[in-house]
């Protein structure tokens, strides 16, 4: 049986991952920082990636690695998760011989000037150039990341959306099945873009998002200013990449 090591399995996506790994026939280990009781068909074990604690052990007797463990816009510890545990990761990988290393990432990483897209770009580069076969897989906006980012603006009493800047949500359920998928096919040594299946702008994801929760708050449209903004609105965010995911903002929204 193919033995499957998740980081991150804790997180909005790796929890799906994990299940569909197990749903899929995986030996699955998932890792996280303190230890758990094993359960739902997942052993848990504890490894540190800012410190390399525990990740020899965690990686020994793998086949394959799926690396989702992030911490975006935490400072100097975001640098430490994602690019100097990486990098210990793969380590720790090479010398366990392991097979397979898939890493996500996110759609426009490396065409929208951003701080944070910026890392995932170093974090890439390292999976590229890290002695282990590899895929990375970029991944558009998740569901939940727009619904919090709009949760948070209405909390003020309007929305703020830029109507030129496209958006493409993903379901992370739709990310799992696929990231199961490239873990079955096995190391491709390229990266690839994975999207939901319809785009619509910015401020109509904001709109449907108010009628959907029953909400009234007004949408004010405004330009996101600067190089930034170009990249948004040239539609960086977004992918033409097939195969796309299935379930859509709507469906999201109505809980499906």
């Amino acid at each position: 049986m193919t033995c499957v090591l998740v980081t991150g399995g804790s997180g909005r996506l790796g929890r799906v991952v994990v299940e569909r790994l197990v749903e899929a026939g995986f030996e699955v280990r998932a890792a996280s920082r303190s230890a758990r009781a094993p359960g739902g068909g997942v052993r848990w074990v504890a490894a540190d990636l800012t410190t390399g604690r525990g990740l020899a052990e965690a990686v020994a007797g793998a086949d394959a690695v799926v690396h989702l463990a992030s911490a975006p816009y935490k400072g100097r510890y975001t640098l430490r998760v994602e690019l100097d545990g990486t990098s210990a990761l793969l380590a720790a990988a090479r010398e366990a011989g392991v097979g397979h290393i898939l890493y996500t990432s996110i759609v426009g990483t490396d065409r929208v000037p951003w701080g944070y897209f910026r890392t995932k770009v170093r974090a890439e580069r390292l999976i590229q150039e890290g002695g282990v076969p590899w895929t990375i897989l970029r991944a558009t906006q998740f569901h939940e990341f727009i619904e919090q980012a709009l949760r948070g603006m209405a909390r003020l009493g309007v929305l703020v959306a830029d109507p030129g800047i496209p958006a493409q949500p993903v379901d992370v359920r739709d990310v799992a099945r696929h990231l199961v998928s490239l873990i079955e096919r096995g190391p491709g040594r390229e990266i690839e873009d994975f999207g939901g299946p319809e785009v619509m702008t910015m401020a109509e994801a904001a709109e449907r998002w108010l009628r959907a929760r029953g909400l009234r708050r007004p949408v004010l449209r405004v330009r996101v200013p600067g190089t930034l903004g170009r990249a948004f609105r040239a539609g960086h965010l977004t992918t033409k990449a097939q195969p796309t995911g299935e379930i859509t903002w709507g469906d999201y929204l109505r809980g499906a």
